[in-house]
Formats: structure tokens, C-alpha cells, sequence
């Protein structure tokens, strides 16, 4: 999220939906009552088994022959809190919480309320401040810009895809193709008018684009409630509701369902690193520093506060909230957004604005916790999950397991590859030669995580360019130069990651507030690259050399490291012994008579080369085989004469 637009926190915007606004008459407010028999257990069972949200919140029920709501929230330093919604004028006064001692619970149950009724909870703090704030565990809220929760019935839909979750149970990860299409829901496409696409709708658009590409998942951005469409979902303040802009929670429910049908898994993002100062909001929630680390102010880079991992109810709120997303709308995995500022006490802040930590150190020994506590939950309940760290900095062992010291996640995004490489692109191909290690020293470490490789939103975004635009030369390079690019993620060991756009060579930068540029499809280049990126997927599918060692250190092996003329060479391998063949040649001039070392005798295929004719190439290449002969080159007994298309990419297939 680090591009992501930031604002100073911002003040409740008033509607109809916000207490003290006009109400619309309704009926009559309903006795309602305190029943402290309901919330079973302590407070301290409560939160120590991360499932805040099957008694936090509001929950549609029968008591003593009476259908209602039962409310509860926690907010220990309050001195009152009431229910106040549409159903009672938003008069605070009429339906007052019962406090249950000693934890800081305070619950209600309100008979004759149902599905669709607008809430807050009013707070008076201990210093007799009044306060209006959204549920944090509402399951549902209003479309910004109002700002109300709202009750929902929450299990009302008929999942469709229980062979699915039976498959995706027990999944590992680490030998499987795992190739994800991050998305935008509200600018991926558009209506005729530009109106957003429901979920339902987009359930199937979607679906129908990203399966036909060959993804095996899809990473959605901005699915948490958020006031602000420019945060673009990082800055959170419903974590337990689906936006509303797209529609109710059972549609978004419906468009998981419909995806799995499809073969297609679905990732959100995940922010429990900081959240908005907005007033209705979790900031002061009870009048006090509740969910945020007073000690650390405001968060330099967004304007937004840090959760205080130092309590054990912040902690469990979130951890239920990770666990919400898994069992409830039966979501394939979470992407964890700004790791880095989680673990860094120091991030961003200069010398004097953090305080170390009990050992005089700069980790954030709290979080580190935390973030190993998650993943272990995560990895209990549902096995075959994926937890996905956006983690920039050197930190040893992301993806290492928790019970060896390791944060671990299943997999960390590679930043260091995606800069290099972007670095290495982006460089006229007259100067490439001399910068071979922006390409070869990602092998250096490409076992040491478990990583994924990102071309994600914000390599373009805020003056950044799109991927298309960061290529150098004339048109017919950059697209060369785009399907270079692209082969070099889905050959590299690693698993992949690609924003919407790039898939097509889409021109101008991403932008949150408009559609991508779909008319671009009419023209050869860009179907071109958007044909490449299908066959690319179906290869690294269907052939085992080409993931089953993205984690393991016997998956790859140079050939050629820049020897010859700026072309580099490797194979990608499986223990089983698959092998998969690739060279690139990052010059925009063919090059002819190119031995190559090949680990096999006999006649190779060339089943993909990014010069195409289909791709929008100029059709240089190799008659779609060539021969390997008993002649030494690159340390192998075996050997074969290419030629390389300019600003392209072969991969060839061994014999059988």
C-alpha cells in the first residue's frame, strides 16, 4: 500500500444515517433489556479465543419467545453506551447498555428489531464526552458516504462450493502453480455509465476474464469497509463488512462462491497494521486510546494510527477478524498489507519519535508477536489457507515457520527482484549488458523466503507510469520489451503476482476512479500481450519444472549468465526431473548462431516465443524445434544453435 493516497483524520460526515440527524418517524422504540446470560463465559474466554465475532457485534436472535437484536461491544472505559439507530431517533437516551463487569462488555437486547436497521453505539467517555461510533464488529455498514452499521442477517446464503473448500483444505502451496490477478473491484471494469458493477455482476465478468487467462487466483483490493475510495481499502473502518458500494454481504458471499466454481481461489487484503482517524471510527472508541498505540502517534507515511498489539483484546480483535474472512465468506487466503511498518518501530519515524524496545532495539517485539500468533491460527483452522506478507526490508525468516523463530507466513513478496528487474527494463537496451546483475542476483537469494514475485498496483500508480510506459524505445520495443518482462516473472523462480492492466499493456497509469482501458483489446499489441500472458499461465500450469521448484533451491540453474552476447540462459527443473529451458535476449537485435548447453540429446521444442507473429512479434525464431547435439557448451555434454528474437524470449521442452 505504500503509494496509497493519505489523509488526516476525518470528522463524520453528516446523513441521514449519523446520530442527531432527522430520523424518518419510525415505529415506536421496543422495550429492550440487558441479558447477561447471553454472552456465555468470561471476557477474558471471549477474547482469547478469537472468534470476538460470534458474540461482538449485533446478532439477530430469539430470547424468551421475543425475535430481536442482541448487541455487545466492548468498551471498557466508557461510563454509558447506548443503541441508538433509526428504530429510536438516534436518541441515545432510550436504549442505554448493560455493563458487564469486569472486563468492559456491554450488551442489549433490543426485541421487534431485523435485518436492515441502522445503528451506532452512543459513548459517554469518562471525562462526559458524548461519542457516535460504528460497530467494530458490524458485519454490515451504510455506503460511504454514511457511516452507520447496519444489522444483517449474516448466514442467509447457500454456499455452492463445498468440493471446492474440501480440495483446498490440505493444500501445499509450495510445489503447486500459484498465479494471482490483483484487482481493483471498483476499476477493474464499469457500467455503460460508468456506475460500479455489483458483486454479483462482477462474479461473473471476472471470473470468466481471469479463468480464461489461466489464473489460479484472484486478489481483490479495497473488500473491508473504507470512508475513503482514495486509501484505495488500506485505511479500514468496517473490518468485518464488505463495502457496501458493491452491494450486501450475502452478494459478496455469492461472488467467492461463484469464483470457486470457476477454479478461481480468492485472496483479500488485509490491514491490521494501522487504521483511520476517522470519528466514527475505532480511534478513541471509548474515549480513550482503546485499539491504538497511544505511544505512537500518528503513522508518518499515511496519517493513520497504529493498533496497540500490547493488548491482548486488539489482538484477538484482529486475529477473529483473519478468521472471519476464512470461515464466513470461505476466502482462500490474506494478503497482510505493510508488514514492514509492523515490525520496525523505527519505520518511517526519525530519531526521538519511537521509543525502543525493552531490550533497547528497534523490533517491535508486540507485533512480531502477533503476527506469529495469526499465522499459527491460521494454519490450525484452515490448513491449506494462504497468508501472503508485503514485506520490503531484510527481515530473516518471514516465511519461516513460528515455532523456528520465523514470522510464518507461506510466502513474501520478492521486492527486491521486483525492483531490480523493473530497474533492468527500463534501461535502453544499448546499456543492459553492463547491468546483468539487476537480472542475476535475485538467484542469490531466491531460496531464502519462500517469495512471490509482484507487478502489483503500486509499481503503477502516482507518476510511476504503467508497465507498458516504463519501457524504453519506440512503440514496437516497449510491447517486446512488455512480453520480455512478463515470460521473465512466469519463468523465474517464485510464484506470481499481476495488477489488472499489465495483462494487456494497458498505456496510462492505473487510476482508482475509472475503468481499465478495455478498448485497448481492439488493437493486435495489446491482445498480443494479453494472449501471451494466457499462454505463459497454461505453461507454467501444466509443467511441473516450472513450479514445483519455485521454493526449492534444485529448481534452478543458470546456463547461460550473460556470457554471449547479453543473453542469459537458465533451466527450471523439478526433483521429479522435469525440465523447462528458457533464454532471453534483452537487446532489441536477433541473435544468430547462439549455442546453447542443454541438459538433453535430441530435437527440443520451442513451445513458446514471445516474438511471435500471434503476439504481435516480428516471427524470428527456430522453426519451433531445434536439435541437441553431442557437442560441450555451458558445462553440458549436449548442445543446440538458436536464434534469439530481439527483445524476446524462447522456452523449450526436452525430448518426450
Amino acid at each position: 500500500m505504500d503509494g496509497a493516497a493519505s489523509r488526516p483524520g476525518a470528522a463524520a460526515i453528516p446523513s441521514p444515517s449519523t446520530p442527531g440527524a432527522p430520523g424518518d418517524g419510525g415505529p415506536e422504540a421496543p422495550e429492550a433489556r440487558s441479558s447477561p446470560c447471553l454472552i456465555p463465559g468470561s471476557d477474558r474466554r471471549l477474547f482469547n479465543e478469537g472468534r470476538i465475532h460470534e458474540q461482538l457485534g449485533a446478532h439477530l436472535l430469539t430470547v424468551e419467545g421475543s425475535p430481536g437484536v442482541r448487541f455487545a461491544v466492548w468498551a471498557p472505559g466508557a461510563e454509558r453506551v447506548s443503541v441508538v439507530g433509526d428504530f429510536n431517533e438516534w436518541d441515545g437516551l432510550r436504549h442505554p447498555m448493560g455493563r458487564l463487569e469486569p472486563g468492559g462488555l456491554w450488551e442489549l437486547f433490543v426485541p421487534g428489531l431485523a435485518a436492515g436497521a441502522l445503528y451506532k453505539y452512543e459513548i459517554q467517555s469518562a471525562a462526559g464526552e458524548l461519542l457516535q461510533k460504528a460497530d467494530p464488529v458490524a458485519f454490515a455498514a451504510e455506503a460511504p458516504p454514511r457511516t452507520a452499521s447496519v444489522v444483517t442477517a449474516g448466514h442467509g446464503f447457500e454456499w455452492t462450493d463445498a468440493e471446492w473448500m474440501d480440495r483446498q483444505r490440505d493444500r501445499r502451496w509450495k510445489g503447486e502453480p500459484l498465479s494471482i490477478y490483483e484487482v481493483h473491484p471498483g476499476s477493474w471494469r464499469r457500467g455503460p455509465g460508468g456506475e460500479l458493477l455489483g458483486w454479483r455482476r462482477l462474479a461473473h465478468e471476472l471470473a470468466e476474464y481471469a479463468a480464461g487467462l489461466g489464473f489460479t487466483h484472484v486478489e481483490l483490493m479495497a473488500v473491508a469497509e473504507h470512508p475513503f475510495d482514495g486509501s484505495w481499502g488500506y485505511q479500514v473502518t468496517g473490518y468485518f463488512a464488505p463495502t457496501a458500494r458493491f452491494g450486501p454481504p450475502e452478494d459478496f458471499a455469492y461472488f467467492v462462491d461463484h469464483l470457486h466454481g470457476r477454479g478461481l481461489g480468492v485472496i483479500l487484503d488485509w490491514v491490521p497494521g494501522q487504521f483511520p482517524a476517522d470519528a466514527h471510527g475505532l480511534a478513541g472508541f471509548d474515549g480513550t486510546p482503546l485499539y491504538e498505540n497511544a505511544d505512537a502517534g500518528l503513522h508518518p507515511d499515511w496519517r493513520t494510527l497504529t493498533f496497540d498489539f500490547r493488548r491482548p483484546e486488539v489482538r484477538s480483535f484482529l486475529q477473529s477478524n483473519a478468521l472471519f474472512w476464512l470461515d464466513r465468506f470461505h476466502v482462500d487466503g490474506l494478503r497482510v498489507d505493510a508488514v514492514s511498518s509492523m515490525l520496525y518501530l523505527d519505520y518511517s519515524r526519525r530519531e526521538g519519535e519511537w521509543t525502543p524496545n525493552r531490550h533497547g532495539g528497534r523490533e517491535n517485539l508486540e507485533a512480531i508477536e502477533f503476527l506469529q500468533e495469526t499465522n499459527r491460527l491460521v494454519r490450525c483452522r484452515h490448513p491449506g489457507a494462504l497468508t501472503l506478507a508485503e514485506e520490503s526490508t531484510a527481515w530473516p525468516g518471514v516465511t519461516r515457520p513460528a515455532r523456528d523463530g520465523g514470522l510464518g507466513f507461506g510466502f513474501k513478496w520478492n521486492m527486491g527482484w521486483m525492483n531490480d528487474v523493473l530497474r533492468h527494463m527500463s534501461r535502453d537496451p544499448g546499456d543492459r549488458r553492463s547491468h546483468l546483475a539487476d537480472l542475476t542476483f535475485a538467484v542469490d537469494y531466491a531460496h531464502a523466503e519462500s517469495f512471490l514475485l509482484p507487478l502489483s498496483h503500486d509499481e503503477v500508480v502516482h507518476g510511476k507510469g504503467s508497465l507498458l510506459e516504463k519501457m524504453p524505445g519506440d512503440d514496437w520495443q516497449r510491447f517486446a520489451n512488455l512480453r520480455l518482462l512478463l515470460t521473465w516473472m512466469f519463468a523465474f523462480p517464485g510464484k506470481k503476482l499481476l495488477f489488472m492492466g499489465g495483462e494487456f499493456g494497458q498505456r496510462p497509469e492505473w487510476d482508482h476512479l475509472r475503468a481499465l482501458e478495455w478498448p485497448s483489446l481492439e488493437h493486435e499489441r495489446h491482445r498480443g500481450v494479453r494472449d501471451l500472458v494466457r499462454d505463459l499461465n497454461g505453461l507454467y500450469r501444466s509443467h511441473p519444472g516450472l513450479h514445483r521448484g519455485d521454493c526449492d533451491e534444485s529448481g534452478f540453474e543458470w546456463i547461460d549468465a550473460g556470457g554471449q552476447r547479453a543473453a542469459v540462459a537458465f533451466e527450471r527443473r523439478s526433483r521429479e526431473g522435469d525440465a523447462v529451458v528458457v533464454t532471453c535476449n534483452f537487446t532489441p537485435e536477433p541473435i544468430h548462431g547462439y549455442r546453447l548447453g542443454l541438459p538433453r540429446p535430441g530435437l527440443w521444442r520451442e513451445v513458446l516465443n514471445t516474438d511471435a507473429v500471434d503476439y504481435g512479434g516480428s516471427g524470428v525464431g527456430n522453426c519451433g524445434a531445434v536439435e541437441a547435439a553431442e557437442e560441450p557448451c555451458h558445462g553440458r555434454l549436449w548442445s543446440a544453435v538458436l536464434t534469439l528474437p530481439p527483445l524476446g524470449s524462447l522456452v523449450l521442452l526436452p525430448p518426450g
